[in-house]
């Protein structure tokens, strides 16, 4: 399925090997620096497995954002679609590409059967907070995220 963003003159797509480049770039605008190479790698892993989407938005023939979808089973709570990540790149916010990138990921949540999409932001993005909750996303909690390195 494709989208197209015909009033602002961008497309969403599948994300595809060609893009992992164009992707890590972005998700330095994330605050998650990574270089291409760890990119694609990370795209080939998520390409194998069909609980996982990633949808790219396309303008002027660059990729101008991103998002991650995935499906989450739990013991806890149904299960669920969570959103890794979006980002759209700084030069073109604004647009609607944002939310044209959550509405593809929605409808890939519905696709899969799923009835809810989740995600978590970091506290101090209070423009993507905003951002959320004019698409109709409320917060249901405040949390904190603990890891632990394996290595």
């Amino acid at each position: 399925m494709q989208a197209i963003g015909t009033a602002t003159g961008f497309a969403i797509r599948a994300a595809g090997e060609g893009d992992a480049e164009r992707i890590a770039t972005l998700s330095e605008q994330l605050g998650y620096p990574t270089d291409a190479e760890a990119m694609l790698k990370r795209l080939r892993a998520i390409g194998r497995r069909p609980d996982h989407g990633v949808f790219v938005a396309e303008a002027e023939g660059n990729v101008v954002g991103w998002v991650h979808v995935y499906a989450v089973a739990a013991l806890e709570s149904p299960a669920h679609a969570e959103i890794g990540g979006l980002v759209v790149d700084e030069a073109h916010r604004g647009r609607g590409i944002g939310r044209a990138l959550m509405e593809r990921a929605e409808a890939w949540a519905r696709d899969m059967g799923l009835g809810a999409v989740r995600l978590r932001s970091n506290v101090i993005r209070a423009e993507a907070h905003a951002f959320y909750e004019r698409i109709g996303y409320a917060q249901v909690k405040t949390q904190k995220v603990f890891a632990k390195a394996l290595t």
